[in-house]
Order: C-alpha cells, then sequence, then structure tokens
C-alpha cells in the first residue's frame, strides 16, 4: 500500500477511537482508524461472544453519542433497565463504525501502528510491515493494556495466563472444562467475575479460587432514587473526608445513590486533589471505590453468590505465597490475610492473572506507546496511570495529537465507563475541527 493521506489517524478501534472517527464523520472529516486486534468497533470490552457477559450499566444510559444517552435502548429494542449482553452492545457499535465507514469518511485499516513522528504540519505514522499513513491530527485512542506481570510469572511458566482478555484466555478456558482442573484467578474485581462466568458457561466441574490482597468482589447493582448533592456541599481536597462523607450519606440514602450523586462532580473531584491525596486514594481507597462504583448487573451478582454458595468458587483475602510448575499445572500456596503461615499448597491447571489493567503507563509494552514515550513526544501524568493531557486532552508536548479513554485517567481518573467517554470524544472531535479549520 503506499503511502496514505488523511485528515486525521485514529490509533486504536474499540468505543473512544470508534466514536471520535463517528464524530468526525457527522462533521464530513475524513479519518483512518488503525486497529489492530480484528476489534474495530468493539474492543476488547464488546468483542465478547459470552452471552454472560453483561453491561453493567443500563440500556438507557449506554447510548454512544453525548447528545442522545437513549440511542442503544432505542435503536436496539432494548428494554430501559436491562443489562444488555455485551456482545450485543458490540454489534451497536460495530454498525456505527460501518454506517461511518459507508459515509467515505472512515477508513479502516486492521494493521498494528508501531511509530509515529511529526512531519510537516501533522504525523506520520508507520505500520507493521512498513506501510505508513500521513495526517494531518493524531488521535491516540489504545484501550486497556494487558495485567503487569505477576511476580511469580516465570514459576508458573506455560501455566500462567498474563492476559485474561487474549486468545490463548480462552483456549484455556476450554481445556479447564474438558478436564476439570481446579483454577486460581489472581485478582478478584470485574475480570475476574468475566473469567468465572466464562468458565461457569462451559460447564467447568473443578474448583475456582480467586484471591486479592482485602478479597473484594464488585458489588451488585440495584435500582435507587438519585439524591444529587450540589459541589458547595461536597467536602475538599482530602481523600478521608470524602471517605467520611460518603459514609455518613450513606447513612441516611442507599449508598448507590451517594456514590452515583458524586458521579456529576467526580472529574473536578480529582483534580482538586493534590498528588499526594492522589497516590493515596490509589493506594488506599480504590479497592474500596471500584466495588461499589464500578457495579455488575444483579443476575451477574446472583450467579457469583451461587458459585459462591455451591463451593465452587471461593474468594479469598490474601496472597499467592509459593508457585510450582510441574508437567500438568501448577502447586500454589495462598498466605490468608491476617495469617502468618501460608496455607498447603493446592492444585490447579492455570493461574490467571486478573489484576486489572497496566497500572504504570512507563511499564508498556504497546509499541507505539513505547515509541512515543521513549522519543519524548509524549510524557506520563504525574502519577504515571496515563498520559499528560490538557484541558481538550492534547497530549502534552506533541502538537496536534489528542489522547482519551484509559489513556487519560491521570487527568480524570472516572474516565472508563461509556458516559464519560461519549462526551470526551465529542470534545475531541470538536478540537480537532476547529484545529483543522473544518
Amino acid at each position: 500500500m503506499p503511502e496514505l493521506r488523511t485528515p486525521v489517524a485514529i490509533v486504536g478501534g474499540g468505543f473512544s477511537g470508534t466514536m471520535v472517527a463517528a464524530n468526525l464523520a457527522r462533521r464530513g472529516i475524513r479519518s483512518v482508524l488503525i486497529e489492530a486486534n480484528g476489534q474495530a468497533g468493539q474492543g476488547a470490552a464488546y468483542s465478547t461472544i459470552e452471552p454472560a457477559h453483561l453491561l453493567n450499566i443500563r440500556a438507557n444510559n449506554m447510548g454512544a453519542w453525548a447528545d442522545d444517552p437513549g440511542h442503544f435502548a432505542r435503536t436496539e429494542g432494548a428494554e430501559p433497565d436491562e443489562f444488555a449482553e455485551r456482545r450485543r452492545y458490540g454489534r451497536y457499535l460495530r454498525s456505527i463504525l460501518d454506517q461511518a465507514i459507508e459515509s467515505g469518511c472512515v477508513q479502516l485499516i486492521e494493521n498494528r501502528a508501531v511509530e509515529a513522528k511529526r512531519h510537516v504540519e501533522g504525523w506520520q505514522v508507520r505500520l507493521e510491515g512498513g506501510d505508513s499513513v500521513e495526517a494531518g491530527a493524531l488521535v491516540l485512542a489504545i484501550g486497556n493494556q494487558p495485567p503487569a506481570e505477576l511476580p511469580f510469572a516465570k514459576l508458573a511458566g506455560a501455566h500462567l495466563i498474563d492476559n485474561p482478555w487474549g486468545k490463548r484466555a480462552r483456549s484455556a478456558i476450554s481445556e479447564a472444562a474438558a478436564s476439570s482442573d481446579d483454577i486460581i484467578i489472581v485478582g478478584t474485581s470485574l475480570t475476574m467475575v468475566d473469567v468465572v462466568l466464562s468458565l461457569d458457561r462451559t460447564d467447568h466441574r473443578g474448583r475456582i479460587v480467586a484471591v486479592s490482597r482485602r478479597g473484594k468482589i464488585p458489588l451488585a447493582a440495584g435500582l435507587h432514587d438519585p439524591a444529587p448533592v450540589q459541589w458547595e456541599n461536597l467536602p475538599q481536597l482530602k481523600v478521608r473526608e470524602f471517605a467520611k462523607w460518603l459514609r455518613n450519606r450513606s447513612a441516611n440514602v442507599d449508598w448507590r445513590s451517594a456514590i452515583d450523586s458524586l458521579r456529576p462532580h467526580s472529574h473536578r473531584i480529582w483534580q482538586t486533589f493534590s498528588n499526594e491525596e492522589k497516590r493515596r486514594f490509589l493506594r488506599n481507597g480504590r479497592p474500596w471505590w471500584d466495588i461499589h462504583r464500578h457495579r455488575i448487573a444483579p443476575q451477574v451478582a446472583a450467579r457469583i453468590a451461587q458459585l459462591v454458595s455451591d463451593g465452587r468458587l471461593e474468594i479469598v483475602a490474601g496472597r499467592v505465597a509459593t508457585v510450582e510448575a510441574y508437567d500438568g499445572g501448577v502447586d500454589v500456596a495462598i498466605r490468608r490475610r491476617g495469617k502468618a503461615e501460608a496455607d498447603s499448597p493446592q492444585r490447579f491447571g492455570y493461574v490467571f492473572n486478573c489484576t486489572g489493567p497496566l497500572g504504570d503507563i512507563g511499564r508498556t509494552a504497546e509499541p507505539l506507546l513505547r515509541h512515543l514515550l521513549d522519543g519524548g513526544l509524549v510524557v506520563p501524568d504525574e502519577l504515571s496511570i496515563g498520559l499528560a493531557v490538557d484541558e481538550r486532552c492534547r497530549a502534552a508536548p506533541g502538537e496536534r495529537l489528542w489522547a482519551l479513554g484509559t489513556l487519560t485517567k491521570g487527568r480524570y481518573w472516572e474516565i472508563i465507563a461509556v458516559p464519560d467517554i461519549r462526551h470526551q470524544a465529542a470534545a475531541v472531535a470538536e478540537d480537532i475541527a476547529t484545529e483543522l479549520g473544518q
């Protein structure tokens, strides 16, 4: 393919990248969407084929367009309060992308972007294999990256599944179901829930042990009355003050209402914290916030509870103490929280790393991000959980360079859910149009 020229190049074809492209197409601005994993229009979250994987937000607030939150429920015929299948939502997003492609404004390239450099007034993006794209503007919409390597990764060898969203994980789930091997999962958050549901769907009959430092799992979503709060009535500057405020408010209204009342203010709250307070939250507050804020569909919560009740799933507060591989799997000893000695080793067929997406952008192995960071074309935010961006999501110190979604966690923190990113995608598209004079 000869060098391709386009006004905008977008790297990453999940929700963020798809909706920037779609918003640009609405304005008649052409873009090239570069996606390496065959998941354009869906990304890892919505490319699942598992019917048990459900949205954790009701359908009536999952519209992809910033000006139309009900678009998904209306166009897909979903019940407003339904927690729809994620694969259904993936089809919805793909249809939005297909419409943008059919308009002639979006071209999809299924390849990996590996380098980018400033070129005249824009960017030149090199693809795997040597082809390149020349663009007036570059958008980084690279989503969640695989978890950081576990300390015992080399000891577990081939029996460690270090990317729970990859093809190898799907194969391991099928193999575990066929052999009824016991499975250990490191991490007890949303990704753990997905893996457990996938194992359950295959009629896996072995035991599943999920271990994390605190042994906390996501709580169930439920209907609750709104309890809005004004900015001036919120505590300021200190994480502990917010925690106290939430506890007190939850005594007067449903705890879900108390948590959700902070959503309109979440970005502003985060930005008022000092870096010391942000680090305190990440170190001590985040696990509690995540299980309350990022809730799971009631039917998913019920299934997890049933698996625990049946003895098929055990949630453990503790850590992995020792790991020893053998031909058919691994022997793992767990030291439970508060105990001085580890339990006797148990035998497992696989270890799944479900500790959550990579939390230190400086350790990324994603080729384009690695190239940009090493070349000083982008810099980590002050917490190194994403890239430094300004109030318009322009990545520093680059020119005509934008980032969005999880790459902007350092500035916004709460920027992983559709209701947040759809507004960000629309704003980025508007800023690009202004920059390009279109």
